[in-house]
């Protein structure tokens, strides 16, 4: 699979994997954390896990600019490695929440998230610009769209076991305390301590706390207390995974740097050219190429919007509609998490060998068109789970904090819709994420390749910003209604990019 490429694929795409491991350990559980542990709302929940994941790309770009400025990207790596670990420490210690200090404590988790989004904003791009750099040797130019997804496939293995880390730890914990995992309990004992629950759903909570606990509950506000503090505290112990992956990672790196490039500073590489005699890029060239790619940055904006859904409104789609007994097994939201990564890895080794076969026929379509169809196929998701959520109730006819009651088991959808979506939105994803990337690479002037990946990666920030919006929807109008917006979205992504084709292929010849 990895022959013919350079070495260093390999040791970038097992760095990445551990560094991967312990982020998406962290995605899984994040907005459940928020809302378990602070009783915030999926509209609060939802603002800070966008901007939580816009400033990790955001911050990609100020790695970029140091890494560029500097030319040390291997030191600027490797400092991300260990900033986020800080980051991952802060998240996994434990705390119990009262009404004078849950502010504190709130704040001190946002400042957790900063320091977490700055260290992937020194890892994260400037890797992927050491793989580009990679490929700018003429032995492997050829390969560069190949190398990407298979770097973007092998890192996703990561990502594969990381949500069943985060379940396993924090149900693990649970059990030592003798309770049992229910995704709606949270919500539940919220209600109850908030003092808004209504009767019916009081009852609700009596019936679910008995089905949790070993034991017959008679003091709800014991439970209450009690389910919360070891529910939350059994996600801190989760963050702590993040934590031991992020140390293989940096292990990894520090063995393995040799095998990567060693680019100077930009204004290094201005230097030696001019001493050599290089004709640099000419100035009408250079716009050409920045323009073409602000174009791209500007369409993907509103398929991340999209497609990031998948840590927020379609977590909360599993955990509020999607029926969690499969046959004899009891799943979590959470898992979910993992179909993504692992349709990535699945589905990479296909898409990777349905383009080699183009290209042999000669009919392998463009970077640029292959994101066009990404665009389309990722409408396609969206209107699966549309139509899937037809006749569902409205968020605030089953929310607890409204005085909601939620669905019983019976009324939910088959876990199999989020599982096609999944399997759709992977599949766009793989046409439009590592070829992005790809397209980056070969288009951004060469003394602009750590700006230009931290420009792709802050059109993924501007996108993730937009999250919230997802969250709002999804709080206040029909469900199925809520999938259309990203229907409309992507549908209008796709025909701008086939709009940009010809002026596209032209730039990146």
């Amino acid at each position: 699979m990895f022959k013919g490429h350079p070495k260093g694929l390999i040791a970038a795409a097992m760095t990445n994997m551990g560094e991967r491991f312990g982020f998406y350990t962290m995605m899984a559980i994040l907005v459940l954390f928020l809302q378990a542990k602070f009783g915030l709302g999926g509209k609060d929940a939802g603002i800070i896990y966008s901007v939580f994941y816009a400033l990790i790309y955001v911050l990609s770009l100020v790695g970029g600019i140091i890494a560029d400025k500097t030319g040390k990207f291997k030191t600027t790596i490797m400092a991300g490695l260990i900033v986020m670990s800080l980051g991952y420490v802060i998240m996994s210690i434990p705390s119990e929440i009262t009404s004078e200090n849950k502010s504190f404590y709130l704040i001190l988790t946002l400042i957790a998230l900063f320091v977490i989004s700055f260290g992937n904003g020194l890892f994260k791009g400037n890797l992927q610009a050491l793989v580009g750099q990679m490929y700018d040797n003429p032995k492997y130019e050829a390969l560069r769209d190949r190398g990407f997804s298979l770097f973007y496939m092998f890192i996703n293995v990561g990502a594969i076991f990381a949500p069943f880390a985060a379940i396993g730890v924090r149900n693990w914990w649970l059990e030592k305390h003798d309770f049992i995992y229910n995704a709606d309990l949270p919500a539940l004992c919220h209600a109850y301590a908030d003092g808004v629950i209504t009767p019916e759903a009081t009852q609700t909570l009596q019936t679910m706390a008995n089905e949790a606990s070993k034991a017959p509950v008679t003091d709800l506000g014991s439970f209450v207390s009690n389910y919360l503090e070891v529910f939350v505290t059994g996600f801190h112990y989760a963050f702590a995974v993040a934590i031991l992956a992020m140390a293989i990672s940096f292990i990894f790196w520090v063995v393995n740097k040799k095998y990567f490039p060693n680019p100077q500073s930009a204004k290094q590489k201005a230097a030696d050219n001019k001493a050599s005699g290089v004709i640099e890029m000419d100035v009408k060239e250079v716009k050409q190429r920045m323009l073409a790619l602000f174009a791209v940055f500007g369409v993907v904006i509103f398929f991340w919007f999209s497609f990031h859904q998948n840590g927020l409104t379609l977590t909360m789609f599993a955990r509020d509609y999607t029926n969690l007994q499969f046959g004899p097994f009891k799943l979590s939201a959470e898992s979910f998490s993992a179909m993504n990564p692992f349709f990535v890895v699945f589905l990479t080794p296909l898409v990777v060998w349905l383009f080699a076969w183009l290209n042999k026929k000669g009919i392998e379509p463009s970077t640029p068109k292959k994101i066009a169809i990404g665009m389309g196929i990722a409408s396609l998701a969206f209107v699966i789970m549309s139509i899937g959520s037809l006749g569902l109730p409205n968020f605030s006819d089953i929310n607890p904090a409204s005085g909601g009651t939620p669905l019983g088991d019976a009324l939910k959808v088959s876990p199999f819709l989020l599982v096609l979506t999944y399997f759709v939105l992977t599949v766009a994803e793989l046409f439009i994420s590592p070829l992005g990337i790809s397209f980056v690479s070969k288009v951004a002037p060469p003394k602009y390749q750590g700006l230009m990946q931290g420009m792709w990666l802050g059109a993924t920030a501007v996108g993730n910003q937009l999250l919230f919006i997802g969250a709002i929807f999804y709080e206040s109008i029909p469900v199925w209604a809520t999938w259309t917006v990203f229907v409309g979205a992507t549908a209008i992504s796709m025909f701008t990019m086939f709009f940009m084709i010809k002026w596209l292929e032209r730039v990146s010849e």
